[in-house]
């Protein structure tokens, strides 16, 4: 398949186009420094562009099979809530994913947003001191994550929203739930980037929300 990663060049993006190259599916990576961060990989095509410009949304679009968003912020959480981000719009999740919905009207039909446990349908799942973090930390970043699901939601496409707990850079394997249990509250970018591969190219869990965790493994007999 033919699948456009948006926001490619950040952890979980670089992590679901090495899963989907990994499958043999061609991809197309799009991010403000695509070439300079991803070029050269084989079976990627990376598209320098501007993740919110309905233009370059429209542009690395066309001729995909499947889209994956995957935007975010990279700078510390602290200083984006005290000064704002310094490279990025605050409101680059639902921005992002607004410039890609129009995809529609090319024929495209399949997307998947990475969103955040504890959004939506998972909003009261989250334990007290996960609430107290989104609320004093997070609360615009959250806000613009609500934004992004309605729009997900409204789209009239293929859609799943992926929601993972903590994001780490270690091997923790991931386990996904349409109820929105979970196990481990914290799981791998690479995990993580494997599951947003897998729906991307198969037609699971179409209109719906996906909960993606650790998972805990059974401790070895002594």
């Amino acid at each position: 398949m033919r699948v456009l990663v948006v926001g490619a060049t950040g952890g979980t993006g670089r992590a679901t186009v090495a899963a989907l190259v990994a499958e043999g599916h061609e991809v197309t990576a799009l991010a403000r420094h695509a070439v300079d961060v991803l070029g050269g990989m084989p079976g990627v095509r990376p598209l320098d562009g501007d993740a919110t410009s309905p233009a370059d949304g429209a542009r690395a679009v066309a001729g995909q099979d499947a889209v994956v968003v995957t935007l975010g912020i990279s700078e510390s959480a602290v200083r984006v809530r005290l000064r704002g981000p310094s490279g990025t719009p605050l409101d680059v999740r639902s921005r992002g994913t607004a410039a890609v919905v129009a995809m529609r009207e090319q024929g495209v039909r399949r997307l998947v947003v990475q969103s955040s446990y504890g959004v939506g349908e998972t909003r009261d799942r989250l334990p007290l001191s996960s609430r107290l973090v989104f609320a004093l930390l997070l609360r615009p970043q959250i806000a613009d994550h609500e934004t992004q699901e309605a729009l997900v939601r409204d789209s009239g496409l293929d859609w799943t929203i992926v929601q993972p707990v903590y994001l780490t850079d270690g091997d923790e394997p991931a386990t996904r739930s349409r109820s929105g249990d979970t196990e481990g509250m914290k799981v791998s970018r690479r995990a993580v980037g494997e599951v947003l591969a897998a729906l991307a190219t198969g037609s699971e869990d179409v209109g719906g929300c996906v909960a993606v965790s650790g998972a805990v493994l059974a401790a070895r007999p002594a």
